[in-house]
């Protein structure tokens, strides 16, 4: 048991952290390793291993990333960013833009496939007005965290929460659109006040950036639209039918990929594959930790304590202190074996999905996203450090779980 306990434990250091000190391994490696520790280690068979996989979490985040992917190929994300380009506003309103954009495009085509798109694309347009691109970066990636909480589509970890606990698409989002709606005025105002002398970029420091180097995709308005019909009809079938969600959106992703002019393999590239793998792992670690009896242990304990995991604020807190620490779609993972709905999974639900999301901005390592922006900004010589990250986005994050824990205990 000691053993089992050990590898859990390093994994989610390195979770925390993103990689572990005196290896070269990011959190996918840790996952992977981990999973392959347990199995080859015998603390859980080869079956075991395979059963504890959700492959409906699995199908149904897989499936949406290929219908975002079609937006990709499609160079939806290039005509979006090339409008905002020539916006002729001020860049406070042209934050704006961007927060909103990022917000809308997460809620529906997931936050960590959204940034990864769109995070080159906004450098180009920024630095080409002259403008400093770390606020427009933060305030987009900020806002695609919090935007992502308006539904179950918005993130990996919604997708994992909506298949543990059964949501339902509309009752969830009649919990989360306000608070999510409030949280973007607040990410606009923090950047706005905190970068209010800092929109523009040195000359000095122009000259020292690399050339662009991001391809663009020609717009395709069939293609798109195409797209467009597809993921409308996926979140009509989430709304208004009892079809499997993972059947929905790997028939959804079926479709897409059988086109005669886009190649496959040009839209299963733009799949996080990196990401199917981390969760996977998490799911093989966190079986073989549940055998050890350790988890039951600890809710017993905190339940003695009065620490109730079926009370929506107290799964909030929780949830946000831990997504703080080891990040959030680990924590939901966690968390997720302790929660036992009994009538009241929406707003359990909701508690968990607002505990991850919206706690996500305070460390770079909080969220995908996160992570994402920040590694691709420093590859076009636009580096963002750890204090300035979380400068912003820890003030947002205060804001924006206050808001949202004044909405659950209220509502």
């Amino acid at each position: 048991m000691d053993s089992i306990i050990i590898i859990f434990v390093l994994v989610y250091i390195a979770m925390a952290f993103g990689t572990f000190p005196g290896i070269k391994i990011d959190r996918t490696g840790a996952a992977v390793a981990g999973a392959l520790a347990m199995i080859g280690f015998g603390f859980i068979t080869p079956k075991a291993s395979w059963d504890s996989i959700d492959y409906q979490a699995v199908g149904l985040l897989f499936g949406l990333m290929v219908v975002s992917a079609s937006f990709t190929v499609s160079g939806f994300y290039h005509k979006v960013a090339n409008e905002m380009a020539i916006l002729k506003i001020s860049p406070p309103k042209l934050l704006l833009v961007f927060i909103i954009v990022g917000a809308v495009l997460a809620s529906v085509l997931t936050n960590d496939v959204v940034v990864v798109a769109m995070t080159p694309l906004l450098i180009s347009i920024t630095l080409a007005r002259g403008l400093n691109p770390i606020p427009f970066l933060l305030g987009f990636c900020f806002a695609a965290n919090n935007g992502a909480a308006g539904s179950l589509i918005g993130s990996p970890k919604n997708m994992i929460v909506a298949q543990g606990l059964d949501l339902s698409f509309i009752g969830v989002l009649h919990i989360t659109a306000i608070p999510v709606l409030l949280s973007l005025p607040v990410v606009w105002c923090a950047i706005s006040l905190l970068y209010r002398k800092n929109w523009y970029l040195p000359e000095s420091q122009k000259a020292s950036l690399p050339p662009k180097t991001h391809t663009v995709i020609p717009f395709n308005q069939w293609e798109t639209g195409k797209a467009a019909i597809v993921i409308a009809i996926v979140i009509i079938a989430f709304l208004f039918t009892d079809l499997p969600r993972e059947l929905v959106a790997l028939s959804a992703a079926c479709f897409l990929l059988l086109n005669r002019k886009i190649a496959s393999s040009d839209m299963l590239k733009h799949v996080n594959g990196d990401l199917l793998l981390l969760i996977m792992g998490l799911f093989i670690i966190n079986a073989a930790f549940a055998k050890t009896g350790v988890p039951q242990e600890v809710l017993h304990y905190l339940l003695n304590k009065g620490i109730d995991l079926s009370s929506p604020i107290t799964l909030f807190l929780v949830s946000s202190i831990m997504s703080i620490f080891i990040g959030t779609t680990p924590t939901v993972m966690l968390l997720i074996q302790f929660v036992s709905p009994d009538g009241n999974a929406d707003p359990l639900g909701a508690a968990l999905i607002f505990g991850a999301c919206f706690s996500s901005n305070i460390f770079v390592f909080g969220s995908l996203a996160g992570i994402i922006a920040v590694d691709q900004s420093a590859q076009h010589g636009i580096k963002i450090s750890f204090l300035e990250f979380t400068k912003s986005g820890g003030i947002i994050a205060l804001i924006c779980m206050s808001i949202a824990a004044g909405w659950i205990l209220f509502s």
